[in-house]
């Protein structure tokens, strides 16, 4: 797969569920993509997929004119970011920081800060994404950004390559906000799903007919598209996981206590969202809720 050497050269750091095909949907666009993660098998997948790997962080950004993180959490994006050996130590003057993990909106803001104070003119923007894995090897992810209109615009064709609704939401830490809260609409969604599962299995109805003329009225959703097959097969195997849920209602819960807003609902689908990490199932994926709610329905739930 060639690239086109017209388009900027792009260093993608993290490639796990979601940053390995999306790192391939950009190399699909025909930009030349260099990238660096821990596992060597994530680094292989790259080089099969047109990629060329890099050995160090410093080696990835170093040509790059766009830099692209998509790593699990703040501590991982401060500690890629911002450390002795990290991007903005070794980017090129002038390069264009695009985070897409789901991140603290403070840390976003601090990114942006220190970037700026490199004095090397390098822009930063937060685009986390929602979607999943299905949305990201389909490349039509939701993107919501944090930054500059100039910065957006730059970065625009690359996040096109990679989404289908990609909305500036306002300057740094904006996106992170905005991922927030749809991570708290995911997961009470996921859970008002899983107790709707159980009940009707308990009822006795037919669960895929019941789920299908449900997703079809008003308490239809991604949510419900995106997670049938695993309600009804029971394969919770991570697309996105219970442990990265987890974290990211810890953040929506954080932030929404320093504004002054109540969570209610919020906050209860957030300790169950806990307990199931507590039960083992952090590894699973976020449809894993399901569990939950069988374990308080049932006398035992089969693992």
């Amino acid at each position: 797969m060639h690239s086109d050497t017209t388009l900027p050269r792009v260093a993608w750091i993290g490639l796990g569920i979601m940053g390995s095909p999306m790192s391939e949907n950009l190399i699909k666009a025909g930009y030349h993509v260099t990238g660096y993660t821990l596992e060597q098998d994530k680094l292989d997948r790259l080089t099969a997929n047109g990629g060329t790997p890099a050995a160090s962080i410093a080696e990835a950004v170093k040509d790059a004119d766009v830099i692209v993180t998509m790593v699990p959490a703040s501590p991982q994006v401060e500690a890629v970011v911002l450390a002795e050996d990290g991007v903005l130590a070794h980017a090129r003057p002038g390069a264009l920081l695009i985070d897409m993990s789901s991140i603290t909106p403070q840390t976003s803001v601090d990114v942006a800060r220190a970037a700026a104070a490199t004095g090397k003119g390098i822009r930063v923007l937060d685009a986390p994404v929602s979607g999943g894995e299905a949305g990201a090897v389909e490349a039509v992810l939701s993107i919501m950004v944090g930054g500059e209109q100039a910065d957006f615009d730059e970065g625009r064709p690359i996040l096109d390559a990679l989404g289908k609704t990609i909305v500036l939401c306002g300057p740094h830490g904006a996106g992170q906000t905005v991922k927030a809260a749809n991570q708290l609409i995911v997961a009470v969604n996921i859970q008002a799903c899983a107790e709707a599962v159980v009940f009707l299995e308990k009822s006795g109805v037919d669960l895929e007919t019941a789920l299908e003329v449900l997703n079809g009225g008003l308490a239809g959703s991604t949510v419900l598209t995106r997670k049938k097959q695993n309600f009804l097969t029971r394969d919770f195997a991570p697309g996105f996981r219970i442990d990265l849920h987890h974290k990211d209602m810890g953040i929506v819960t954080d932030a929404a206590r320093n504004v002054g807003a109540a969570l209610p609902v919020g906050s209860l689908v957030a300790q169950l969202v806990a307990s199931l990490r507590t039960q083992g199932d952090g590894g699973l994926d976020h449809s894993a809720l399901l569990r939950g709610v069988e374990r308080l329905s049932n006398p035992k739930v089969s693992d």
